[in-house]
C-alpha cells in the first residue's frame, strides 16, 4: 500500500488534464507525476529511506504538493510545517521529527540560518531559487533524475504524514497519520463531501497546505482536479472571488474567518461562486449570524469537525442541511457540528469513559480507521489520548435526539484565529518569563475578522511596571507573530477555584455570550 499511488493512477488515466496552476505556471498530470518521481529519486539518494521523515517548509506553491507526494512514494513521513511559525518553533519540529532532509523555499533560507545551531540532525536542505553553500537547488536536483519511479510498498500502518499540533504543554506533538488514515480520509471525502465528482474539478488552495487544504489535496488528486494556487502567501478576498468565477472553482477548504472576509467584499454577489460543489469550512468558531449570511451567497457549504489526530473526519453538516428558510429545528442545527461521518464512531462520555445519554455534556471521543496511531516519540501523550480504542479529543459537547453533535467548550482551551490553532499555554509560558509578570492567563475573545483573537490577562509583580508594547515585543521575540496577544488587560489577581486553578471560563464570560456561538 502507498497513498502516493493515487497520483500514479491519475497520471496514467488522465495524463493531459491540468494538474497545477499558479498564475501562468501550469503543468498537466503527466508533468506533475514526472517531477514528483524525479524528486523521489533525489530524496532517496540523499538517504531519505522508508521509516524516516522529511520536513517541508513552504508556502502554498505547486512544489509543496510535489514534495508531499514524493515523500509518500518513497515510504517516508511528510512533515509539513506551518510557514508562519517562529524560526525556533520551526527548528523544534524539524529536530523532534528527526528529519534528515528539509525541502523549503529561498525566502526561508535566512531565518533558518538564525537557528542553524538548533538543527544538528538536519543533513541536507533542498530549496527553490538558486543553490547556495550547503543548499541544493530544487530545480537542479530534480532535473538530474529519471521520470520513472515505482512507489515503495509499505504497511498500511506506516507513517505517511506527521501532523504537528500546537502544544498544550509548551511544545507541539506530532500525530502519526498512516497510509491507512489518509486513504480512509480520502474515501470519506467522496462519501460525505463531494459525492459526484465530474471531469472539470478545480480545487483552490486558499488555506495552508500544511493543514486542511493539504489533506484535501489527496482526494482532489484522485479526482484529477486542477490544483489552483494563489500567487501570494496571504489571503486576498477579492482575488479569491475573481478566481471563483474565472477559474470555475468547484471545491475548497477554508477557515470561517476567510468566509467572513469574502462576505465583506464590496463585489460579493449571490452568483459569486457559480461552479462551487463543496465549500468546506471548519477548524474554528463561526457565529450563526455569519453562517446565515454565507448560506445566502455561497452554494453547497459543508461544515466538518475533526482534529489533526483524525484528519477533519469526525462529524459533518452536509450541503442539504445548510438551510436558512427552514423550521426552527433546522435553524438550530446550524449551531451544531453535524452528525458522525461515514464509518466513524463518535460518543460523548463522562470522566470514566462511560457513554452519556442524549443531552448531557461530556468529552467527545471517536474511533475509526482514520484515527492516528499515536504521537511521534511521545508515549505518555499517546496513552493519554488513545484509551480502549477511542481517541479522546479533549472537546466537550452533547448529542441531541436526532444524532447531531453540539460542541460546548474546549477542555484544552485552544484558540483558533484565522484558521490557525493557538494554545494559550505556549503564550503564557513566554509571558511568565518576563521579569515584571507574576501571573498570566490567555483566552480567546470574539474577533470580526479572525473569528477569535488572543487576549492576555496579566498580573504584575509588586512594584513592577511594563507596557503593552513591551510585552507584545517580548512575545514576538519568542513565538510566531500570529500567536501574540492582540490585547492585554492588567488585573490585581486572577479568579481561581479552591484548588488554585485559574477559572478561564469566568475570564471569558464578558466576551462570549452564551447564545449565537458555534464551535
Amino acid at each position: 500500500m502507498n497513498i502516493g499511488r493515487l497520483l500514479n493512477d491519475t497520471a496514467a488515466a488522465h495524463p493531459d488534464r491540468l494538474a497545477t496552476q499558479q498564475g501562468e505556471r501550469k503543468q498537466d498530470y503527466r508533468q506533475f507525476n514526472a517531477r514528483v518521481n524525479r524528486l523521489a529519486h533525489a530524496l532517496t539518494r540523499l538517504g531519505a529511506t522508508p521509516g524516516k521523515n522529511v520536513a517541508i517548509l513552504m508556502t502554498n506553491v505547486p512544489e509543496m504538493l510535489e514534495a508531499m507526494f514524493a515523500i509518500f512514494k518513497i515510504g517516508c513521513g511528510a512533515v509539513p510545517i506551518n510557514f508562519r511559525l517562529h524560526p525556533l518553533e520551526i527548528a523544534y519540529i524539524i529536530t523532534h521529527s528527526q528529519s534528515p532532509v528539509l525541502i523549503t523555499e529561498e525566502s526561508f533560507q535566512s531565518p533558518l540560518k538564525e537557528v542553524r545551531e538548533d538543527l544538528a540532525g538536519l543533513r541536507y536542505t533542498i530549496s527553490t531559487g538558486h543553490g547556495t553553500e550547503g543548499v541544493f537547488s530544487y530545480e537542479s536536483i530534480v532535473a538530474a533524475e529519471s521520470d520513472s519511479y515505482r512507489e515503495v510498498d509499505v504497511d498500511p500502518d506506516h507513517v505517511a504524514w506527521l501532523f504537528y499540533t500546537s502544544g498544550t504543554t509548551g511544545q507541539p506533538k506530532g500525530a502519526m497519520l498512516t497510509h491507512r488514515n489518509l486513504l480512509g480520509m480520502t474515501e470519506r471525502f467522496h462519501q460525505d463531501i463531494l459525492r459526484d465528482p465530474g471531469d472539470d474539478e478545480v480545487v483552490l488552495h486558499a488555506a495552508p497546505l500544511s493543514h486542511g487544504s493539504g489533506l484535501y489535496a489527496l482526494p482532489n488528486v484522485e479526482n484529477a482536479a486542477t490544483h489552483l494556487f494563489l500567487e501570494t502567501s496571504s489571503f486576498n478576498a477579492e482575488k479569491v472571488l475573481r478566481l471563483f468565477a474565472e477559474e470555475r472553482v468547484t471545491n475548497l477548504f477554508a477557515a470561517p474567518a476567510m468566509i467572513t472576509r469574502l462576505l465583506d467584499c464590496p463585489s460579493i454577489a449571490p452568483n459569486s461562486a457559480p461552479a462551487l460543489k463543496a465549500f468546506v469550512y471548519g477548524g474554528a468558531p463561526m457565529m450563526v449570524h455569519d453562517l446565515t449570511r454565507a448560506i445566502r451567497i455561497f452554494p453547497n457549504l459543508v461544515q466538518i469537525y475533526g482534529l489533526g489526530e483524525t484528519p477533519m473526519t469526525i462529524t459533518s453538516l452536509c450541503q442539504d442541511e445548510h438551510v436558512v428558510d427552514g423550521d426552527d429545528t433546522q435553524a438550530h442545527r446550524l449551531a451544531s457540528a453535524g452528525r458522525p461521518r461515514t464509518g466513524v464512531d463518535v460518543m460523548v462520555v463522562d470522566g470514566d469513559g462511560r457513554r452519556l445519554p442524549t443531552g448531557q455534556i461530556g468529552e467527545v471521543v471517536t474511533r475509526s480507521d482514520v484515527v492516528t496511531k499515536g504521537y511521534w516519540r511521545d508515549r505518555d501523550a499517546t496513552e493519554k489520548a488513545l484509551r480502549d480504542g477511542w481517541l479522546h479529543t479533549g472537546d466537550m459537547g452533547h448529542f441531541d435526539e436526532d444524532g447531531y453533535l453540539y460542541l460546548s467548550d474546549r477542555s484544552k482551551d485552544m484558540i483558533i484565529s484565522g484558521g490557525e490553532n493557538i494554545y494559550p499555554r505556549e503564550i503564557e509560558e513566554v509571558l511568565t518569563r518576563h521579569d515584571a509578570v507574576r501571573e498570566v492567563a490567555v483566552i480567546g475573545v470574539p474577533d470580526e475578522e479572525w473569528g477569535e483573537a488572543v487576549k492576555a490577562i496579566v498580573v504584575l509583580n509588586p512594584n513592577q511596571q511594563v507596557s503593552f508594547n513591551e510585552l507584545i515585543q517580548y512575545c514576538q521575540d519568542h513565538i510566531a507573530s500570529f500567536k501574540k496577544p492582540k490585547s492585554i488587560d492588567f488585573l490585581d489577581d486572577l479568579p481561581k477555584n479552591n484548588y488554585g486553578k485559574v477559572l478561564k471560563r469566568e475570564l471569558r464570560k464578558p466576551y462570549w455570550p452564551e447564545e449565537n456561538r458555534q464551535i
